[in-house]
């Protein structure tokens, strides 16, 4: 569809430039038709109403264009010669009249005027038009095309004749002029600058300056140049007047001190030379030399000054040097016809002139360093502006390099970051050519320019003019394209390096002294900015992040679930909720120390980033209770990454340092899945179930995996009697028998079952196959040892025929501290051994033994006591 609209829009593009053309060509066909045979004369006249109007809406897009493309001059030359072949046969009825030498005058004009392609093409259709209106004018028995022809051959030659004498004679006049007029028009604007340096208005020259600053610097200049003009005319002016003057005028020394030039003159003599004046020259050169007024009187009539051609027509003569700050600048020299001597009360007023035009220079030279200031400044404000808006490192980057494109002319930008812990600097971001080679480029300390801007706290290279032979940006192997101008700017905050900004420029002379200075403070704003990007990054991993394993803390996390169901609910999708728990977590704790149980917090959260999707979010909820929220994910699904995280961890062994050495320790895990919306709508509902089917593995012997499903809401102890089905388990674990009464759906998808169970118990005690002893590691004291009974209504341990207690585990082999042991605690290979003998039964009325008392599934998730730090 894409292609269709952009062959669409093609289409009618070329139909729109091509119309004029095309009408020219219809038009020209009308013209032959009616040589052949007189058209209507209606039709005659809406065909040249037509042409006219064509034509003169052509001429002027013609006249208002500045360059004109050679379509346009082809259309206005077809027209042109359409018209006057339609004028000159209404007017003589054939070719062969008077008024055919208009078309030659047709030619000629489009010849001098037109692209030499369009005229060419001009002068082919105008040939053809008259051999097609010979052909077409022809009476029966007449010669036919051939002999049109060459009946038309005189008429082609004499276009021939205009058209190469207007392109050699009258378009290479034309081009003499525009030539002519842009060397006086450049020589205007280099006498503008010479002005504009001669009276410190610019510091320097405009061409090493950047497409910006230099149009800037222009407009000041002129702005400047034409005030003082305007002052010190004033001033020669009101001089001349008053003192009755033939010719006073300034004359201003250039920077090398040879030469002097006029810089403004009042006088009506018409033999003034326009200089340059050699300083040493006759008046010039005594007023230099002594550096004081000199007053000549009674000059004869032959006397030469060297600012007259000829004999001069004056008799007295007075020059004063013209200091400014204590330095020579120029020649203030005036004269009279009369052969009066100046006065001391006059040369007061040539000297107090003189002042005036020096202060009048000075004060202009204020005004362009003031407005050239205001400029700088705002620069540095907007740069200042987008700097603050910008809250991330890309942000800051992004508006630091474009700042720095609006202050000179900038190529090439980079901006490296410096890790002072590892001595890495990374180049971050380029804009430029050779941006995608060089972006994350990583390099070491070394001694490029880089490294020792940061270590000098100084921009390098030198005024910014680069060698790329004998220096180095980055590194040899990395360095950005080839410039004859690059400048490396630290960024640095309170002494403390953050990385430097680089940037190029093909102009040479492009980061002078004034540039520098100003991409200086631009380099401080943008270090100050980036600290406080870092920083609000940081803030904002420490609201969301949870410290000990980098995922979402619960505030976050919440934020993130409102998010996800809000988006299941607007889309009706399916989303599943994981909560996660660590089986007997608090013996690990006190077993083995903090240390360990925080080594495997860490462990588990790794498992879970592994195992989870990029649209997943995994957060730790609390303790060792994590929470992970599934988008797209129904009950199956989610079981199976129940089942994967729960494999993994019992597969994971982990090593820590503990109080007593190494320790070596494997734990499992218990899993309960929710999902929207069977089982809630809302997230304290989605949550609650979640932490109920969690409830259901642990009671029913943990290290298992249970769905919610509408019997565990029921309130019934017992697991629900639809449970997501369980992974494939080995053939040792699949010849376990089964428990009686309970079908293979009502099984949680973990280890093994327990034994088999009694087919009849009575009403008051549990189901013997729910519990579980908990036993402590090997070679703890005997006291320590208890066993550990599930409360009321959950199932007791399976006990042997004999009575005798289920044989403990041995401490695993390696030299690490004993694995937490138990019913419930894995084997190194991560899979659960139930016990093969049952637990010794309990005399009655013996107390039961304590232990973790079961939290009511209706209690809230949060109030769940955490063990770990």
């Amino acid at each position: 569809m894409a292609n269709l609209v952009l062959a669409v829009l093609t289409a009618r593009r070329i139909a729109r430039n091509a119309a004029p053309l095309a009408c020219a060509l219809a038009l020209g066909g009308l013209v032959v038709l009616d040589a052949a045979e007189r058209l209507p004369p209606l039709a005659a006249a809406a065909a040249f109403v037509a042409l006219i109007g064509l034509l003169v809406q052509q001429a002027r897009r013609r006249a208002a264009a500045i360059e004109a493309s050679t379509l346009l001059d082809l259309e206005v030359g077809a027209l042109l010669v359409v018209a006057t072949f339609a004028a000159v046969l209404r007017l003589d009825g054939s070719l062969d009249g008077d008024a055919h030498a208009a078309l030659y005058v047709v030619i000629a004009l489009v010849s001098a005027f037109a692209r030499p392609g369009a005229s060419l093409l001009v002068a082919l259709a105008a040939a053809a038009l008259e051999i097609a209106v010979r052909s077409a004018g022809a009476t029966q028995g007449a010669p036919l095309a051939l002999d049109a022809a060459r009946a038309a051959a005189p008429h082609i030659g004499f276009m021939a004749v205009f058209s190469v004498l207007n392109a050699a004679i009258l378009r290479a006049e034309i081009g003499r002029v525009r030539k002519a007029s842009r060397t006086h028009l450049q020589a205007e604007i280099d006498r503008l600058r010479d002005d504009a340096r001669s009276y410190r208005l610019l510091s320097a020259p405009a061409q090493a300056r950047g497409g910006a600053q230099k149009g800037d610097d222009e407009r000041l200049a002129r702005s400047g140049v034409e005030e003082i003009h305007q002052s010190v005319l004033f001033a020669l002016r009101l001089l001349r007047e008053s003192l009755d003057l033939y010719t006073a005028m300034l004359l201003w020394q250039n920077d090398t001190g040879t030469h002097l030039r006029i810089s403004e003159l009042a006088s009506d003599a018409p033999n003034l030379s326009e200089g340059p004046f050699l300083s040493g020259d006759g008046v010039f050169g005594a007023a230099i030399t002594q550096r004081a007024p000199v007053v000549i009187g009674g000059l004869k009539p032959g006397y030469k000054l060297p600012y007259y051609v000829g004999p001069s027509p004056v008799r007295a003569v007075c020059a004063l040097p013209v200091f400014e700050h204590g330095q020579l600048r120029g020649v203030l020299v005036v004269d009279r016809v009369e052969d009066r001597p100046f006065s001391p009360r006059e040369l007061e007023l040539i000297d107090e002139a003189c002042r005036y035009a020096v202060r009048a220079i000075q004060n202009e030279r204020v005004f362009v360093q003031l407005e050239r200031a205001k400029v700088e400044q705002g620069k540095l404000y907007r740069a200042a502006e987008a700097l603050g808006a910008a809250t991330t490192e890309a942000g800051v980057i992004e508006a630091g390099v474009t700042s720095a494109r609006e202050i000179t002319s900038v190529d090439f930008a980079a901006v490296t970051l410096y890790d002072e812990a590892q001595k890495v600097h990374e180049i971050r971001a380029v804009s430029g050519d050779g941006g995608a080679e060089l972006t994350g480029q990583r390099f070491r300390h070394n001694a490029g320019l880089v490294s020792m801007v940061l270590q000098n706290r100084h921009p390098l290279p030198y005024r910014g003019e680069y060698d790329e032979k004998r220096q180095v940006v980055f590194t040899r192997r990395v360095a950005p394209p080839s410039m004859p101008s690059i400048i490396v700017l630290p960024l640095v905050v309170h002494d403390r390096p953050l990385g430097t900004l680089v940037l190029g420029s093909r102009r040479r002379a492009a980061f002078n002294d004034s540039v520098r200075s100003t991409l200086e403070v631009l380099a401080s704003h943008m270090a100050v900015s980036l600290s406080n990007a870092r920083m609000m990054r940081r803030l904002e991993e420490l609201a969301t992040m949870d410290g000990l394993t980098g995922l979402l803390n619960k505030r976050a996390m919440l934020e993130v679930a409102d998010q996800k169901i809000t988006a299941a609910r607007r889309f009706s999708r399916r989303l599943s909720v994981l909560v996660t728990d660590i089986d007997h977590f608090k013996k690990v704790n006190d077993t083995y120390g903090h240390d360990v149980g925080d080594v495997i917090i860490k462990g588990l959260g790794d498992v879970l980033r592994r195992a989870k999707r990029t649209t997943d979010a995994v957060a730790r909820f609390g303790g060792e209770e994590f929470v992970v929220i599934c988008e797209e994910t129904d009950a199956r699904g989610a079981m199976l990454l129940a089942e994967r995280v729960r494999e993994e961890l019992g597969r994971t062994t982990f090593h820590a340092a503990g109080s007593n050495g190494p320790v070596q320790c494997q734990v499992t895990c218990s899993i309960g899945v929710a999902t929207y919306p069977e089982a809630g709508s809302t997230w304290e509902e989605l949550f609650k179930a979640a932490d109920e089917s969690l409830y259901v593995s642990k009671r029913s012997g943990r290290n298992r995996s249970t769905a919610w499903s509408p019997s565990l809401r029921s309130g019934s102890a017992h697991p629900p009697a639809a449970e997501a089905p369980a992974p494939a388990k080995p053939a040792a674990e699949a010849s376990a028998p089964a428990r009686p009464g309970a079908s293979p759906a009502a099984r949680s998808a973990s280890a093994p079952p327990a034994p088999a169970l009694p087919a009849a118990r009575s009403a008051s005690a549990p189901p013997a196959s729910a519990r579980s002893a908990s036993v402590p590691p090997a070679g703890a004291p005997a006291s320590a040892r208890s066993a550990s009974v599930p409360p009321a209504g959950a199932p007791a341990p399976a006990r042997s025929a004999a009575g005798s207690p289920a044989p403990q585990r041995r401490p695993p082999v390696g030299g690490g501290a004993p694995a937490p042991s138990g019913p419930d605690s894995a084997p190194p290979g991560g899979r659960r051994v139930a016990a093969s003998t049952p637990a010794p039964a309990r005399a009655p009325g013996e107390a039961e033994p304590r232990s973790k008392p079961r939290r009511p599934s209706e209690a809230d998730p949060a109030s769940k006591p955490k063990t770990a730090a």
